[in-house]
């Protein structure tokens, strides 16, 4: 063999050696864009995700002096056959004062479901300010074929909103996690 060609399988091994470390670096930094992501949006505020716990309503002083106006958006995930309406599509509320508004599900299909709702508010600061006492979003909601049902959700907005925020949509986007709640009534029994 020449000394030519033992310079290029030099030269092509290094380069492949450069090419799959370049490849693995890669999955390596989208596999951290998630947690980064979430990092970034928890310190920004920018992320519209509302908390997944209850809250405790505490009295406080209405602010009647200021009018949110809060829009309500639902859909369902592809493949969910659920209906899912907002019974209130827009609602006007004073900052503390307590609201309630009702969601409409019916699984119009012959198999049970169990959903699960996920929340999402925009601009995403005003979802530090969305505090839900009740909320259908907390739990799977199951549904035997053909059944239907109202699901009631309880918030506030706390006072505290920023003044330049006078309106926002909060979307709920419902989900079949029928197999995984299975999965887990099997572990559990």
């Amino acid at each position: 063999m020449s000394n030519q060609t033992q310079d290029m399988n030099q030269k092509n091994g290094k380069l492949v050696i450069k090419l799959v470390a370049i490849v693995f670096g890669m999955f390596g930094f989208a596999f951290a864009l998630v947690p980064l992501y979430e990092v970034f949006c928890e310190i920004t505020g920018i992320n519209g995700k509302t908390s997944d716990t209850a809250a405790v309503y505490e009295a406080v002083e209405v602010d009647r002096s200021r009018v949110i106006t809060v829009e309500f958006i639902t859909r369902t995930n592809t493949g969910m056959p659920w209906e899912f309406t907002a019974q209130t599509r827009k609602i006007e509320v004073y900052p503390g004062e307590m609201n309630q508004v009702d969601f409409y599900v019916k699984n119009s299909t012959a198999k049970d479901y169990v959903a699960q709702a996920i929340p999402s508010v925009s601009p995403g600061t005003a979802a530090l300010y969305v505090n839900k006492t009740e909320c259908f979003c907390f739990n799977h909601q199951p549904l035997k074929a053909g059944e239907e049902a109202l699901m009631p959700m309880k918030f506030y907005i706390d006072p505290q909103l920023p003044k330049d925020i006078k309106f926002f949509t909060l979307q709920y986007t419902l989900y079949d996690v029928t197999a995984s709640a299975q999965v887990v009534a099997m572990n559990q029994g």
